[in-house]
């Protein structure tokens, strides 16, 4: 089950991780993302123990998706010792995408 970061989580969370880390930035009024949840779900359990998996709802969390210059819904990001590798936006955002970015960070 993905974690669901705060301002207060989300950087023990995501920056000093020892597993590559997948995050999902989502709203409840987007639909792109709506639609996109049930595929990143099967996602984290498909790749549990070899990466970490987090979800941020901007619409409860606003900080953190300015701190991580998160401008459009849905946005993927992708961390691996403590940086930013990777990130996926919009229409990039697909299911196979997200699969083909965790291969090049295991």
């Amino acid at each position: 089950m993905p974690i669901e970061l705060t301002k207060e989580n989300c950087d023990a969370e995501v920056k000093e991780s020892a597993l590559p880390v997948v995050v999902d930035f989502w709203g409840p009024s987007c639909g792109p993302c709506m639609a996109l949840m049930p595929k990143f779900m099967e996602i984290a359990e498909k790749y549990d123990g070899k990466a970490k998996f987090c979800k941020v709802d901007t619409s409860q969390n606003k900080r953190v998706a300015i701190n991580f210059k998160v401008m459009s819904l849905p946005t993927i990001l992708f961390w691996k010792g403590g940086a930013e590798v990777a990130r996926l936006t919009g229409t990039d955002a697909t299911p196979e995408n997200i699969e083909a970015k965790i291969e090049t960070m295991l």
